[in-house]
C-alpha cells in the first residue's frame, strides 16, 4: 500500500514523494478534504458534489489516503459508507482542525474585508433603484470599496460568495437572521402606448384578458389576482420572462400589463412612461436584507442597514399615482 497514482489535484508531486523520498507527517490535504466530505456527508457521491469534483476523484483520494495511513477508514456496502472506528477517530481530529482553520480564516477576512461591502441584489432592484443613489451609499459609508452583483439568488456564504444579500420574498421563504426593509405595493402596470391601442381593464375581473406579463410562471400573477379578491382565477396567457426587471421592460414597449412593485416602478410612474391599473393595495411579500453571519456585527453592516431603511423603507407607501380607470 505504498505506490500511489499520481493526484490529478495535486501540485504535480507523486505520492511516492510523499511517502518515502521526503519527510512528511501528514498526508495531503486534498485527500484530507475528500474525506472529510465522505465522513461528513456520510456519502462519496455528496462528498463530490460538495467539493464540485466527480465521484471518481473522491474515491481516488480515499483509496491514497488509506493507503498513507496504512488502514482503512471506511467500511463499504451496498447500503452505503460508513466509518470504522479509525474513520471515527480520524475524523474527530480533522473536523475539530478544520473547524479551527475556518475560525481562523474568517477572522483574518473579517479583518481584511472590514472597507469592503460585497452586495448581491435581485437584478430589477438593483437597476432601477439602488444605482441611481451609489454616491448617496458611498457617502454614507465614507471609505468603503462597494462591489454590487445584481442577481435574483441568495449567495453562499459559507463559501465567501458575498457580504449581503437584498432579495424580495416571504420570510418563510428565507433562513433565519434575515431583516425586513420594507412591504411595498405590488400592482399592475402598462405603458400609455399599450394603453392606447387596448380597451384598460376596468375592474379585477378585466385583468386576466390580458395580454398579463408573467414572471418565471403564473404564479404570482395567480396569487395577487386571489389576494386581490378574484374568486376563481381564469386560464392566463402572454409571455413568461426571467425577471421582474424583464417584466417592466416588456411593459415599457407596450407588451402587455405586467405587475410592478414601487421602489422598481416609481421612476417610471413619475415621467408617465408606466400607468397604474385599479385601485389596488396588495403586498405578496417584502424586501429582505440576508447578512452572512461573519458579518452580522460589523459597524459596516450596521450602517449599510440604517442606510436602506431611510431610503428604502420611506418607499414603502409613497407615491401612489391616481389609477387608470
Amino acid at each position: 500500500m505504498t505506490n500511489y497514482s499520481r493526484d490529478p489535484l495535486s501540485d504535480g508531486r507523486t505520492a511516492s514523494k510523499w511517502s518515502g523520498q521526503t519527510k512528511v507527517h501528514m498526508p495531503p490535504l486534498q485527500m484530507v478534504r475528500a474525506f472529510e466530505a465522505v465522513a461528513r456527508t456520510g456519502s462519496m457521491r455528496k462528498a463530490a458534489d460538495d467539493l464540485g469534483v466527480s465521484h471518481n476523484v473522491i474515491s481516488y483520494h480515499i483509496r491514497n489516503l488509506e493507503a498513507w495511513l496504512g488502514t482503512r477508514l471506511l467500511l463499504r456496502s451496498a447500503a452505503g459508507t460508513r466509518l470504522n472506528e479509525e474513520g471515527r477517530d480520524f475524523f474527530e481530529t480533522v473536523s475539530k482542525a478544520f473547524g479551527e482553520i475556518a475560525a481562523a480564516s474568517e477572522r483574518i477576512r473579517a479583518r481584511a474585508t472590514k472597507d469592503r461591502l460585497r452586495l448581491w441584489c435581485m437584478a430589477g432592484l438593483a437597476s432601477q433603484w439602488l444605482t441611481s443613489r451609489l454616491s448617496d451609499l458611498e457617502q454614507s459609508l465614507p471609505g468603503t470599496e462597494i462591489v454590487i452583483r445584481a442577481i435574483d439568488q441568495i449567495p453562499d456564504f459559507a463559501r465567501q460568495e458575498a457580504d449581503a444579500t437584498i432579495v424580495y420574498a416571504r420570510q418563510s421563504e428565507l433562513p433565519a437572521g434575515a431583516l425586513l426593509l420594507a412591504s411595498p405595493r405590488m400592482f399592475p402596470v402598462a405603458s400609455p402606448a399599450w394603453l392606447s391601442r387596448n380597451e384598460p381593464p376596468l375592474s379585477l375581473q378585466d385583468l386576466p384578458a390580458g395580454p398579463l406579463i408573467h414572471e418565471g410562471s403564473h404564479k404570482q400573477w395567480q396569487e395577487w389576482l386571489a389576494a386581490a379578491g378574484l374568486a376563481h382565477t381564469p386560464r392566463l396567457r402572454g409571455p413568461h420572462l426571467g425577471n421582474a426587471d424583464l417584466c417592466l421592460e416588456a411593459a415599457l414597449a407596450g407588451q402587455g400589463i405586467a405587475l410592478a412593485l414601487y421602489p422598481m416602478a416609481s421612476g417610471y410612474l413619475a415621467h408617465n412612461q408606466l400607468v397604474e391599473l385599479l385601485d389596488t393595495d396588495i403586498r405578496l411579500g417584502g424586501y429582505y436584507l440576508v447578512i452572512s453571519p461573519s458579518r452580522r456585527e460589523d459597524q459596516l453592516m450596521t450602517r449599510f442597514r440604517a442606510w436602506l431603511d431611510d431610503h428604502l423603507g420611506r418607499l414603502e407607501d409613497r407615491g401612489r399615482t391616481q389609477p387608470q380607470t
